[in-house]
């Protein structure tokens, strides 16, 4: 529940890890699940609604993406793992306003338009007059997301940069130096 507290109110990232459990178990409350809900029921006779707060955790829990280790490669499961953990501690990330009030629906609409986990290219468009909010939308996107790739970079200024002398050059060695970790166009 603690957990689920940090992840709510800390926008902390939960990973979990389901190891030498199967999800399903931990979702349906099955096998030692169930049974170890039913004795906690016994114990806590007088605050059934503890039991089912737990309940509900793990089944939310359950349902986040994550590893499941059944018989598999131990090594190689953490390995995969501390990729994903230095990506995301590597990860630089974007100044947005502490509390911004509105972002929350808009975010959701952009993560449903770009679909990260379908395996294909998408390119999503933010438009609007100046001051609506699009740079905040774009930021609070990059921040969501940017770990989940090997590389990434944040554009900003895109349409005043561009239209100054040499500006798309700059704009696009901004872009490969940051995915490509390269100082200089000249290095590549």
């Amino acid at each position: 529940m603690k957990i689920l507290e940090c992840k709510e109110k800390k926008q902390q990232l939960v990973l979990p890890v389901f190891y030498h459990v199967d999800p399903s178990e931990v979702r349906n409350q099955q096998e030692s699940y169930g049974e170890a809900l039913a004795r906690h029921e016994d114990r806590f006779k007088d605050d059934k609604t503890k039991v089912q707060k737990w309940r509900t955790g793990l089944q939310e829990v359950a349902n986040f993406a994550g590893w499941h280790l059944g018989n598999g490669d131990e090594s190689k499961l953490v390995k995969e793992i501390v990729q994903l953990v230095s990506r995301i501690v590597n990860h630089t990330y974007l100044n947005v306003a502490k509390y911004p009030i509105g972002i929350e629906p808009r975010l959701q609409d952009v993560s449903l338009l770009l679909s990260v986990e379908m395996n294909d290219v998408r390119m999503v468009g933010i438009v609007g007059i100046g001051g609506i909010g699009k740079t905040t939308i774009a930021k609070a996107i990059y921040n969501l997301m940017a770990y989940q790739f090997e590389s990434s970079c944040f554009l900003s200024n895109v349409s005043e940069t561009s239209k100054r002398e040499g500006g798309l050059v700059q704009l696009q060695e901004t872009l490969l130096c940051e995915i490509l970790g390269s100082l200089k166009y000249e290095d590549w």
